[in-house]
């Protein structure tokens, strides 16, 4: 019975633990990006194959470095704004991290890529945008994916989840704790 006692105190120490730890990590993942500089993207959200304009301000340097996995490098010089086209095999609805880079300082913005829409994406024959035949696609890495980055943390489901799993876990604990105290005393 003392070791169930223990297991029980152990459980809600841990789901405490949990519960008083979510609402850091998800003040963490809602966080203003803040730098020294500031820079934008517009539209936040594209279609495969479309342009978005990339801007930055305030960075001491002649040069911006704008780098994702959706698109090529572009550089931002003196100050004017650049833009860039969205490779047309972008995954829709994911959300790909853009980092913009002055002088070794980063900052991030999301770009995310809209749904395909209209009875042409539904026959598959979307036309590609024309390309420069030396033009390179650049590598595909980044932070994109269509159920959201790794790094994100947990969401709002699955905390609910382990909140019911903990939940459920201290009631058996109960039931046993109780139908063994009536056992034994009968």
């Amino acid at each position: 019975m003392r070791a169930i006692r223990i297991a029980s105190a152990a459980l809600l120490s841990a789901a405490a633990l949990g519960l008083a730890a979510a609402p850091a990590a998800l003040a963490e993942e809602n966080e203003p990006n803040i730098t020294s500089f500031g820079f934008s993207v517009t539209p936040e959200t594209v279609a495969p194959g479309g342009t978005v304009t990339l801007t930055s301000d305030g960075c001491e340097v002649p040069s911006v470095t704008v780098t994702s996995g959706v698109f090529d490098t572009v550089t931002l010089n003196e100050g004017r704004p650049g833009s860039a086209t969205v490779d047309v095999d972008a995954k829709a609805g994911a959300r790909y991290e853009i980092t913009f880079d002055c002088k070794g300082e980063r900052g991030t913005a999301n770009l995310t890529i809209a749904p395909h829409t209209g009875p042409e994406h539904d026959k598959g024959d979307v036309a590609a945008p024309e390309t420069s035949p030396g033009a390179h696609k650049g590598v595909k890495a980044g932070f994109g994916s269509e159920a959201g980055s790794a790094d994100e943390g947990l969401g709002a489901t699955e905390l609910a989840t382990g909140v019911l799993l903990i939940a459920g876990a201290l009631g058996a604990a109960v039931v046993l704790t109780r139908r063994r105290g009536a056992d034994g005393n009968a």
